[in-house]
């Protein structure tokens, strides 16, 4: 059975598995296929877990399962799940680093085996400590890679100004304005319905975890948002999503990424230059500019304070870059 790409992009309808079709997919036993649907359910309903990471977790257990059909010569059952060591476990951690995983994807598909035989341990079904035996790779320490400003601005200006349709070019920019401006994640910019527009002097912001935050609106992101609106051919009800496509309905993440692909090639800009990377400007760009660290935390809806400390090494590492530059000492 040929192996899928390294780390290839899956894309799905996030509104269109169930945990039931989702499990139907996998090679394996009928018993196993069962725990799997449980364990979805349990992913999407009581922990709340994002579709993009439902789809992340089912990928990573489905590529578990193709390696257990070359490895064990067959669909692996429960008693098959029972009986793995961790000596099967590293075999398959091997297998995807020999296909090209990189380290953070890699810690990502074992973080996602740890949850199903922990998930099926806690529900008394099966339990099996070797996989305790696994150990995450070292992640190498990356900081976010922000624009400067002038850039942050360049590319909204850009996108907004690019020939196409105006009321698309005007959704692009309000959803960039609101990345940049609020802080936003794509994802969550792209969950608001209509009836939170106009949008208000505050937004309320359900982000990762159902975590609960209000970020403040400027007034050029409520602008750009009532510029769209006023663009926009479709009525939509309260209930309908914000930002809505060629066709009306809620606005695809990648339609995004696209315009960013787009605006950064015409405008010379680096591949760090993401739609994430507008919410990295966000927090670099107020921390630059006396915010408080504690603050920047609640608006991006860090749980941990020690998430948004990285900003300050992104800060500190600019300022060595423009001291390398400007300093006359700095070359001696």
């Amino acid at each position: 059975m040929a192996r899928p790409a390294p780390d290839d992009i899956v894309l799905v309808r996030e509104d269109s598995l169930s945990p039931e079709a989702m499990a139907r997919t996998m090679p394996a036993g009928d018993d196993a296929r069962q725990q799997i649907r449980n364990w979805l359910a349990h992913l999407t309903g009581e922990r709340r877990a994002s579709p993009a990471t439902i789809i992340n977790y089912h990928r990573d257990l489905s590529r578990f399962f193709d390696f257990l059909v070359e490895h064990l010569g067959d669909a692996a059952d429960m008693k098959a799940l029972g009986a793995l060591e961790t000596r099967d476990f590293r075999a398959f951690v091997t297998a995807r680093r020999n296909d090209g995983l990189q380290s953070r994807s890699l810690a990502r598909t074992i973080s996602s085996l740890r949850s199903f035989f922990r998930f099926m341990d806690r529900t008394g079904v099966l339990s099996n400590s070797a996989i305790r035996g696994l150990r995450s790779p070292k992640l190498p320490h990356a900081l976010p890679k922000p624009l400067t400003i002038s850039n942050a601005q360049a590319l909204l200006d850009d996108v907004l100004q690019t020939a196409g349709m105006p009321w698309q070019n005007a959704r692009d920019a309000a959803i960039l304005t609101l990345l940049y401006g609020c802080g936003l994640r794509i994802s969550e910019a792209l969950s608001l319905n209509r009836k939170q527009a106009p949008l208000s002097d505050s937004l309320r912001i359900i982000g990762k975890g159902r975590k609960e935050r209000i970020v403040p609106v400027l007034p050029v992101a409520r602008e750009a948002v009532d510029i769209y609106l006023a663009l926009c051919p479709y009525g939509l009800a309260p209930t309908d999503a914000l930002f809505v496509g060629a066709r009306g309905k809620r606005l695809d993440q990648r339609r995004i990424r696209e315009v960013m692909i787009k605006a950064r090639l015409r405008l010379g800009l680096p591949d760090s230059a993401t739609p994430h990377a507008l919410r990295h400007s966000f927090a670099t760009h107020l921390l630059a500019h006396g915010g408080d660290l504690r603050a920047i935390q609640e608006l991006l809806g860090h749980a941990s304070l020690s998430t948004t400390q990285v900003y300050t090494e992104v800060d500190s590492a600019r300022l060595l870059e423009v001291y390398d530059k400007a300093h006359p000492r700095a070359k001696e």
